[in-house]
């Protein structure tokens, strides 16, 4: 097995590959991001990382950006690169599901993803 050294990482995209995603692309999306990632030479500041499910089956496929915090619904491997290029982009927004706002984790309304299950008792 790898074991990466992560010095100079600045950010950390969480791929899933749960099987909604994967039924909707998420190999493909992988494939897209870590190629998107290579051709930029970003290899040194992106670190990609496959997950199992996100618990946004819904909003399939997802890419969690970290530090940022958010989470962005990839309808295509052609997002998965857009994310690469344009993570800060506004163009991007009505595709982020959720984000840390002021240490906490808000819905996007501008997203039209699905509101989902309250862990909340």
């Amino acid at each position: 097995m790898t074991t990466w050294n992560l010095e100079g990482t600045k950010s950390h995209l969480l791929i899933c590959n749960g099987s909604s995603c994967m039924r909707k692309g998420g190999e493909e999306v992988t494939q897209a991001v870590r190629d998107e990632i290579s051709l930029l030479e970003l290899d040194e500041e992106i670190h990609t990382t496959r997950t199992r499910c996100n618990g946004r089956c819904k909003d399939a496929c997802i890419v969690i950006a970290y530090p940022e915090g958010a989470w962005y619904r990839v309808e295509s491997p052609e997002m998965g690169r857009q994310i690469v290029r344009n993570m800060h982009e506004p163009l991007l927004k009505t595709n982020k599901v959720y984000q840390f706002v002021n240490g906490e984790m808000s819905l996007n309304l501008d997203a039209s993803a699905a509101v989902g299950i309250s862990k909340k008792k």
